[in-house]
Formats: structure tokens, C-alpha cells, sequence
């Protein structure tokens, strides 16, 4: 085979930016360790954003999309891999700006590769995908500090970060309150393990609340953050991992000082290798949710402008998983 498709990215004269898959020569990828064929991707807000041309993401286009990818090696320059094995690929520079997952073929360093678990097959990686490594990254910080007593509140819950975070936690047999403002989710959080949803917060500047919550993954900062820290019990915890509402956040040190509380920040794209491959693991054992493939949608590359719009105006629920191969 001489060609490959991928998605790719333009930016127009008038500013805007298009969408298109084209057929691509091999020698159009950057000469790296690992060439991966890639079987499944999936789509994240950073995907959509570089795919509606946020420089904030994507600073040069043409450009494509896609910060995972699970594949299988086609060739291979490191000792640490072979020509047949299947591997996963979730952040680092893929994605961003570097060519990404929304294509048949993708070249990259050897340190950004796992070795799928066995345990999982290539579509589960990408039911997944970052959003799955960054809720394990969340939920561990947690565990590892004996932070998790339950209840748990989880922001930003019916997307990829906050879906999987429920969906773990309840595996883990540890109850969990989802914060979402979409009242057609009662169902659907419920269903993945949600003891009960909040949809708004009270409406005050006191600078604590009565504390409710053992411990918070917070997936979109700005009011919704500042609120949970006054909720949260003596020595409690919060992961924090996304900025979905706003990366602002304005608060006072009292639930620090007067109540002991812990922030962790979560960074997924530059994690340790070893943290990864850990987490993996428990991904696909006993971390593993009983019913994954009921939160996740899949879509060929020729589909998914449509669900891009959808994530950008804020209608998806759980996860969109790309078919690429």
C-alpha cells in the first residue's frame, strides 16, 4: 500500500477552517521509531478545539486531530518493540502539534507507546483513551492519599472524564454524586453508577459551605470548582483536570487552612511512562467497569465532523470512539 487516509485540517482565506479526508504518501509522515497502523482513535474536547482551528491547541495548520490511538506496529526502529504488537497511544504531543490519531497511519518516538494490556481489545483502549487514563490519574492521587471515603462528586460528569471517573468509582464500590447541568442525563448517571445528580450549587460568597463530599474529580473549574472546595469534609481531596467552564478560579484558603484540604493537579499528556503502564493495568483488571461499551458511540473518520459539532455545543454523552482501519 503507497497511501493512507487521514482527516485533515485547513485554514481558509475568510478565516474559518475545514475538515476533509485525504489520501496521503507515507513519506508525508515525519520519520520516527514506531509506525503504527491505527485501528481505533477517539474524540476529545482537545480534539474538537484543534479541529475548529483553536491556535490555543493547534498552533500550525494544515493539521490532524486525534491525542489517542490503538494500533498495531507495522515497524519498528526500538528494541522495546516488534513488528505485530498492539499499542496504545494517548498524549504526549499526538494530536496537538503533531500529526494525529485520525488516521490510518501515524509515526512516533518510542517513549509515547504502551503495550496494550491483554486484557484489552484495541476498540476498549479507546472507550478509554485519555479520558480513561486521566480519570484513573484523578481517582489514584486520591486512593494513594487515603482520600476516598465516599461520597464522591464528580463534575462534568456525562463527559469522557467524568463518565469513566463514575464508572470506576462504582466498580471500586465507593458512591459517587454526579454534577451536571443536563437534566435529560438523570438516566444515563444514574445508570453508570451515580447515587444521585446536583445540577446547581447554592448561591453564596461564604467562603465555606456544610461539607458533604470526602472528595471531588473536577473536570470543568471556574464557579463550579470554587463551590465544591467549600463542600468538601476535614482532610479531604480534590482532583482537578479540566477547565471545560473556565480556567479561572477564585477562592479564599479556608478550606485549606480550616479544613485541611488537599488539591491535586492532573496533567495526562506528560505522565510518567511507568504511572501509565500501572494504570493501564488496572484499567483492564479490576478497575475495568462491568457494562464499558454501553457509555460509547462508533463513528468512521467520515462521520465525525457531526459529532465534533455535537461536543462543542455540548451535547455528548460519554464516549465517541473513531473507527480508522
Amino acid at each position: 500500500m503507497e497511501k493512507f487516509n487521514k482527516i485533515v485540517v485547513k485554514e481558509l482565506e475568510d478565516g474559518s477552517f475545514s475538515q476533509t479526508i485525504e489520501e496521503m504518501s507515507f513519506d508525508s509522515l515525519t520519520p520516527n521509531d514506531l509506525l503504527i497502523q491505527v485501528k481505533y482513535s477517539s474524540l476529545n474536547f482537545k480534539d474538537a478545539l484543534s479541529a475548529n482551528g483553536n491556535k490555543g491547541v493547534t498552533k500550525k495548520y494544515p493539521h490532524t486531530p486525534g491525542i489517542d490511538a490503538a494500533g498495531i506496529i507495522v515497524k519498528s526502529n526500538s528494541s522495546n518493540f516488534k513488528e505485530g504488537d498492539e499499542v496504545i497511544v494517548t498524549g504526549f504531543d499526538l494530536g496537538m502539534n503533531t500529526s494525529g490519531g485520525f488516521s490510518e497511519y501515524i509515526s512516533v518516538p518510542t517513549g509515547w507507546a504502551i503495550l496494550k494490556p491483554n486484557e484489552l481489545s484495541l476498540k476498549e483502549c479507546m472507550i478509554f483513551g485519555t479520558a480513561g487514563l486521566t480519570a484513573a490519574m484523578c481517582i489514584d492521587k486520591l486512593l494513594l492519599n487515603g482520600l476516598i471515603q465516599g461520597p464522591v462528586i464528580v463534575s462534568g460528569a456525562t463527559g469522557g472524564v467524568g463518565t469513566l471517573a463514575l464508572m470506576i468509582l462504582d466498580k471500586l464500590g465507593i458512591e459517587t454524586m454526579a454534577f451536571s447541568r443536563k437534566e435529560s442525563a438523570i438516566d444515563f448517571l444514574k445508570g453508570i453508577g451515580a447515587k444521585d445528580i446536583i445540577h446547581s450549587f447554592e448561591n453564596t460568597e461564604r467562603p465555606l459551605l456544610k461539607p458533604m463530599f470526602s472528595a471531588a474529580i473536577d473536570t470543568v473549574g471556574g464557579t463550579v470548582l470554587e463551590n465544591i472546595l467549600k463542600l468538601i469534609k476535614p482532610n479531604g481531596a480534590v482532583s482537578i483536570c479540566g477547565m471545560a467552564l473556565s480556567p479561572s478560579l477564585n477562592t479564599t484558603v479556608f478550606p485549606f487552612i480550616l479544613r485541611g484540604l488537599s488539591l491535586f493537579g492532573i496533567d495526562s499528556a506528560e505522565a510518567d511512562l511507568n504511572w501509565r503502564k500501572y494504570l493501564w493495568q488496572k484499567l483492564s483488571t479490576e478497575w475495568k467497569p462491568n457494562h464499558l461499551e454501553a457509555i460509547q458511540k462508533t463513528v468512521e473518520m467520515k462521520n465525525l465532523s457531526d459529532e465534533i459539532e455535537k461536543m462543542l455545543r455540548g451535547n455528548q454523552m460519554g464516549r465517541i470512539v473513531v473507527k480508522i482501519s
